[in-house]
């Protein structure tokens, strides 16, 4: 007898993101960038007159992550060290995993693997004395490719 795989569409609430040289990794939001091909038209001189379409240049969104803010300076830093020598500095483009886990947290159900992610926005959300909301830190990253690994 066949095993039947589950319909049920995955649930996006329990991840894991690790990048590269960085020790934590708490993030409460993260967006998968989106991957767009682009077209071009193409017509040979003795064509009939509607032009074919090729592909073109793929491009990637900006991953986004999102985080409470704490005492750690470590995407700050990384940012920083973007900001006083660009992406030549040793680390500056590091791989990044976003991996989705089921629902007790304990088996992966799909991976994205970033290559050559770097922060190209750091921002803190704004003060307020009258709220108690959390800090939180966003930070996007410029990416040269991404696949789904799982």
């Amino acid at each position: 007898m066949a095993t039947q795989l589950p319909l049920d569409p995955f649930r996006g609430f329990r991840f894991r993101v690790d990048i590269l040289g960085l020790q934590m990794a708490a993030f409460s939001e993260v967006t998968i960038p989106e991957i767009t091909v682009a077209t071009v038209d193409y017509r040979e001189g003795m064509d009939a007159p509607v032009p074919r379409t090729l592909s073109g240049l793929v491009s990637y969104g900006r991953v986004s992550l999102k985080k409470g803010m704490t005492t750690s300076t470590e995407l700050y830093d990384w940012h920083a060290g973007i900001v006083q020598h660009g992406t030549s500095w040793p680390n500056a483009k590091r791989h990044v995993t976003i991996a989705l886990l089921d629902q007790g947290g304990d088996n992966m159900l799909a991976r994205w693997d970033a290559y050559y992610a770097w922060p190209t926005v750091l921002q803190t959300s704004g003060l307020n004395a009258g709220s108690a909301e959390v800090m939180i830190e966003t930070l996007e990253l410029a990416i040269d490719s991404m696949v789904r690994a799982k």
